[in-house]
């Protein structure tokens, strides 16, 4: 094995386990900040349709990822007028869940709560989520 193949892999294997942790803080942190700036939305949730007001799930520990999806597929659906905002980040948590790169947030593949929230409420769960790994 010569010198340039053993660097080739070294790199290999470093850029696997950068990408292995990437978790898309400090961009899922902003495009949510943003999101939470824009939102008139703290009317509570109610369980039955005819409420305006969105229920999203409030992810139990470990189940974060898988949550994420769903409630932003959900808003997606809500949302009449599509939000590139939402649409990024309901296909960055996608990504993530689907390679399993960010070690930190378990990978439950089934979302799993016990309380749902409304727009704010689950905008400010993946805030604090994520600011968390920041630190």
């Amino acid at each position: 094995m010569n010198a340039s193949m053993l660097s080739h892999i070294l790199f290999s294997c470093l850029l696997l386990s950068v990408q292995a942790e990437y978790c898309g803080v400090r961009e899922i942190i902003r495009y949510t900040q943003r999101l939470l700036d824009n939102s008139s939305v703290s009317c509570p949730c109610r369980q039955t349709a005819i409420s305006s007001c969105s229920c999203l799930p409030i992810p139990e520990r470990g189940h974060e990822l898988a949550c994420f999806v769903d409630g932003t597929k959900r808003l997606m659906e809500n949302n009449k007028s599509s939000n590139p905002v939402i649409t990024r980040l309901h296909l960055t948590f996608q990504a993530l869940l689907d390679r399993r790169l960010c070690e930190r947030l378990a990978h439950g593949d089934q979302c799993q709560h016990k309380t749902k929230g409304n727009v704010k409420e689950f905008l400010k769960k993946i805030l604090t989520t994520y600011q968390e790994i920041d630190k």
